[in-house]
Formats: C-alpha cells, structure tokens, sequence
C-alpha cells in the first residue's frame, strides 16, 4: 500500500464547525481512514481527518500561499463570520 499523506494526528485545541459533505465525499472519507486504520493498525474516526487534510491541502495549494505572503488573506485571522 502507498505511503499515505495523513500519518498522526495532531492534539490541539479544537474549534467546533458544522458542515454537509456530499455522500461521495463521505464516503472517501470513511474509505481513506479504514486505510488509514489497516496502515496503523488502531480505528480512526473519519471526522478527525478533515482538518489534517484541509491543512496538508491549504500548505500544498501554491496560489494560496502567495496571495497568503502578499497579505491576502490575513494571517492575523479577522473576523470569523
């Protein structure tokens, strides 16, 4: 099996955030930590990978980056909704 790109996952203080993910998407998501689970041999809960993978995304995403050097968006976090 490939090395996957989501190893441990961080213990940090979390912030609470209600979404709908499509079927499909749900879906993978179970798949990717029943993969994750044969890999580590311990069950991962598919909702705690959506933030390691959102930020292994964000950390990947180039345009992000730049607009993020250039000061877009903000680093200091702004209002939050």
């Amino acid at each position: 099996m490939p090395k996957l790109k989501i190893a441990a996952l961080p213990d940090d203080k979390p912030v609470k955030v209600a979404t709908e993910l499509p079927a499909s998407v749900h879906r993978d998501l179970v798949a990717y930590a029943e993969a994750l689970a044969s890999e580590s041999g311990r069950r991962i809960d598919p909702a705690k990978l959506i933030a390691p993978m959102l930020a292994r995304f964000m950390a990947t995403d180039r345009g992000f980056a730049k607009a993020r050097r250039a000061g877009h968006p903000s680093r200091a976090g702004g209002s939050e909704g």
